[in-house]
């Protein structure tokens, strides 16, 4: 049901100012009839969480499942170089950035992307930053794209144009034909895949928050399993 909606252009979003404006919808619907209140869990919601637990003590936070498995997913995606616990994450960031790097090489450059245009009917997704799960969704595109980018890079086309960044056309073409990069991109993928699936189930408008516990204890199984799968497979 929906009650509501507040203008908060102009406004910071301190906790105190987003707790104001849950706890008069609260006072509205009266406090007896609510028992959860559920927002995103970045550190001023945390803090609007506390207030509103201090206030009701029948009340209870909950962040968002689906921000905090996107969270997860950025984590995961483009870990900070100044932490060393990221240390191990690294070659996911640098295998993103790869991707990144290539996707906008031949997006922004005309004749490019008319080459792959010419070896490819699909085209590269224009996903916004904000959108749950960016990274993912373009390193899933690429895979679907592999061939077509293959192709493209060993064509004579590719390799005598040079009206733009020649450098850079040659990392896009070493890069396309390293292997091992494209096996950290399905693996990335692989691995990712139970949360993505989790994040898309988790992101509805129907009532799942009892479905949530399960599902999260799902998800960390078959994340686990895919990561010891994997790495019985590397060599010693």
């Amino acid at each position: 049901m929906f009650l509501g909606a507040v203008n908060t252009e102009g406004e910071i979003k301190r906790k105190e100012y987003i707790a104001e404006k849950l706890i008069s919808v609260i006072e509205i619907v009266g406090p007896k009839n609510v028992v959860q209140v559920i927002i995103d869990n970045a550190a001023n919601c945390k803090g609007v969480g506390l207030i509103i637990e201090q206030k009701y003590d029948h009340i209870f936070w909950t962040p968002c499942a689906v921000h905090t498995l996107n969270s997860a997913l950025k984590n995961i995606c483009d870990a900070k170089d100044n932490d060393a616990e990221n240390a191990g994450l690294m070659w996911i960031k640098d295998t993103v950035d790869a991707a990144f790097m290539i996707k906008n090489y031949i997006m922004n450059h005309g004749m490019r992307l008319s080459m792959f245009n010419e070896f490819s009917k699909l085209k590269f997704l224009a996903i916004a930053d904000t959108r749950f799960a960016s990274h993912i969704i373009m390193l899933k595109r690429f895979l679907v794209l592999k061939e077509s980018l293959v192709l493209m890079v060993v064509s004579d086309k590719w390799s005598t144009y040079r009206e733009d960044d020649v450098d850079k056309a040659r990392s896009v073409k070493d890069k396309q034909l390293d292997d091992f990069w494209w096996d950290n991109v399905k693996y990335i993928v692989d691995f990712t895949e139970p949360i993505y699936s989790m994040l898309r189930a988790a992101d509805t408008d129907q009532p799942c928050l009892l479905l949530i516990y399960e599902m999260w204890d799902n998800m960390i199984e078959k994340v686990k399993d895919r990561i010891y799968r994997h790495a019985r497979k590397q060599p010693d």
